[in-house]
This record gives structure tokens, C-alpha cells and sequence, in this order.
């Protein structure tokens, strides 16, 4: 039972230690090729994704520093954002699993990608600290964080079905 245990534990500590913060070894990061190829900063990819930058968030998603003391979203559509970094795995995961729900979803929602590494500011505003982490932002109301992915990739695509039906589209 101890060994199950501990197993458990390091399998654990493993996942959640992979992505909390960014890698200590560069090498090893410069070393991981990204799963699915990623788009210019501001640009839409053939699926639909799309990656944001500071200006394209304050633009697209909310202007923080116009509206300091209020949420107030400046989309057309409900949306998605992943804050990811390159180097972490279960970020890799999750990328093609967005694409596909981008096409899924083309028209209702809008989902969009944010560097960590590359949008700092951002990832901190919204406390980001470990990754992945999502935020739905509904059409009214207030947005929705949530962070991590599950145990296998038809069980994380099952999940963001049901949050974006729950949150974004209900």
C-alpha cells in the first residue's frame, strides 16, 4: 500500500512541478518542439486559434488599464484563452485539443492563446501560476478560471466541451 502511495505522490509532484513556473534549464526547454505550430503574435492559423498579445487583449478581451476597477468585455463573442509557454507538456497536450475545439466551435466562441513566457503582464493580472490555465469569458458576467488538464487527452477535450457549454454558451 505504501509503495502505491508513493508512487501516487511522485507521479503527482511530477505533473503539477512540470509547469509551475518557467524551466530552470534552459537547454532543456530549448530542446522541446512545440506539438503544433504556432502563429504570429495577433494572427489567426488555419484552425482558428489565435494568439494574443498585450495590445490584442486590451483590444479583444478586456482594457484593463481603461477599466481598472470594473470587468468589462470587449468581445464579440464569448471566448477561451489558454496561458501556456512552449516548453511546458501539458500545455503541448492541450494545443492540438483547442484546435480542434476552435473548429468545433467556429463562429460561437473565440479561442485564443497567450505566451506566458512572452506576455508577462498579462499572466500576471490574472495571477497565472502554473500552467495551463484557462479563462472563459462569457458574453455578461464574469470570467471563469480554471487551470490543469485531465488524466487523458479525449477526458481534457470532454472537459473544455463542458465548460464551454456551461460557461460560455449557456
Amino acid at each position: 500500500m505504501k509503495k502505491h502511495y508513493l508512487i501516487f505522490t511522485t507521479a503527482l509532484l511530477l505533473i503539477v512541478g512540470s509547469c509551475s513556473g518557467n524551466p530552470k534549464d534552459k537547454n532543456v526547454a530549448d530542446s522541446i518542439t512545440p506539438v503544433a505550430s504556432e502563429s504570429p503574435e495577433g494572427s489567426q492559423d488555419s484552425h482558428g486559434t489565435q494568439m494574443l498579445t498585450k495590445a490584442d487583449f486590451l483590444a479583444k478581451v478586456m482594457n484593463y488599464e481603461k477599466n481598472q476597477t470594473e470587468w468589462v468585455f470587449e468581445g464579440n463573442k464569448p471566448c477561451l484563452i489558454d496561458f501556456y509557454a512552449e516548453w511546458c507538456p501539458p500545455c503541448r497536450i492541450t494545443s492540438p485539443i483547442l484546435e480542434e475545439l476552435a473548429k468545433e466551435y467556429k463562429g460561437k466562441i473565440d479561442i485564443y492563446k497567450v505566451d506566458t513566457d512572452k506576455e508577462q503582464e498579462l499572466a500576471g493580472i490574472f495571477g497565472i501560476q502554473s500552467i495551463p490555465s484557462f479563462l472563459f469569458v462569457p458574453m455578461e458576467g464574469k470570467p471563469t478560471m480554471s487551470s490543469g488538464i485531465a488524466q487523458t487527452p479525449e477526458e481534457t477535450k470532454q472537459m473544455f466541451r463542458d465548460q464551454i457549454d456551461q460557461i460560455l454558451l449557456n
